[in-house]
């Protein structure tokens, strides 16, 4: 056989998905944020949507939404699922494969959202090395296991997109040049990596599927309040040992706790969970129309927000200072990552 008697090959990117209605979808982290509202805009747009978590409370709350919003849309026969699993687990995520193939009897799926997450264990010098691989093992370990479970599923579809959900931090590993932020920070570099590098994966190997990196900035979510209640430190339910390491923690960074009671840093860490949701610059629902449209137009990389728009920038245009105080302090003096505490949701 000769080159020009070769089948020509399909072009590449295939055209984009434009419609969701009668596609099945599959999101992790679907308990709360950017999962929730991810599920109830495609029930809405007429989508079969299986979420996990490891809240099957939370769960349970965004199907009875996301089934109104279906209900209201004029989607009434939409399929929603919800499996506890934690994406660490990769026997679990398996599970949760399973599980969907079963409840929507399908062998195949159009739409993987990889986007559950935590945050913690910030510095690779002073943090428990069982913490530090937890955040690691959740955050990036969690796209690989989904990625693994679901890719079966996404070849045997006709056509299919992958969503994975990095961070600014997979651009910038830091909070601040006072804001060590490693093992969360490297987790979303290697989203980003693993996600970049199935751009000619795909192509090569799937030609079918294509694949999107998803870079928030701060979103109006409860990852604050996930990520203390999973390393321990609910800040409604605080144990004595848990203040004592978390006082611990905040002296070591250089901040006097001495005239602060328990209940003083109980208060201070609520107060700092509701001030993440609440004073955000970019809503949870308000991304997850971003994710959507992002499908819809086949963009492969995805900045969310005026923030992780004007870090871009500013990393591009001052690549050596971006560790420095001057750099974030021309960031917030625009008006940008003036909040403190963790960035995306």
């Amino acid at each position: 056989m000769t080159l020009t008697d070769a089948a020509t090959p399909a072009p590449y990117p295939p055209a984009p998905i434009t419609d969701f209605a009668g596609l099945v979808a599959v999101i992790t982290g679907g308990g709360t944020g950017m999962g929730r509202e991810l599920t109830r805009q495609l029930a809405a747009a007429g989508c079969d949507v299986a979420i996990c978590d490891v809240s099957d409370e939370a769960m349970s709350e965004t199907i009875e939404l996301a089934s109104a919003d279906a209900e209201s849309a004029g989607r009434a026969g939409v399929r929603l699922t919800a499996c506890v699993a934690d994406v660490s687990d990769a026997e679990a995520m398996n599970e949760f494969a399973a599980h969907v193939a079963s409840e929507f009897e399908t062998e195949s799926i159009n739409l993987l959202f990889n986007n559950a997450g935590i945050s913690g264990a910030s510095s690779i010098v002073t943090a428990d090395h069982a913490d530090w691989d937890r955040v690691f093992a959740v955050t990036f370990g969690g796209v690989l296991n989904g990625m693994r479970s679901f890719l079966p599923m996404l070849m045997q579809a006709d056509r299919g997109h992958v969503i994975n959900t990095s961070s600014v931090n997979g651009l910038w590993a830091c909070l601040g040049p006072t804001g060590s932020h490693s093992a969360y920070s490297a987790a979303k570099f290697a989203v980003r990596g693993l996600t970049e590098s199935m751009l000619v994966d795909f192509r090569m190997n799937a030609p079918h599927l294509t694949v999107s990196v998803v870079m928030p900035g701060h979103i109006g979510t409860q990852i604050a309040r996930n990520s203390m209640i999973a390393a321990g430190y609910d800040p409604k339910n605080m144990s004595d040992d848990a203040v004592a390491q978390l006082r611990q923690q905040i002296e070591d960074s250089g901040i006097d706790l001495a005239g602060a009671s328990d209940e003083d840093i109980r208060n201070l860490m609520q107060m700092r969970a509701e001030l993440f949701e609440n004073a955000a610059p970019t809503t949870a629902g308000e991304a997850a129309t971003v994710m959507l449209d992002a499908v819809k137009a086949n963009t492969w990389r995805v900045l969310i927000g005026d923030d992780a728009a004007a870090l871009d920038t500013a990393l591009r245009a001052q690549p050596t200072e971006v560790y420095t105080e001057s750099f974030m302090a021309g960031l917030q003096a625009d008006g940008h990552f003036t909040g403190g505490g963790l960035i995306d949701g």
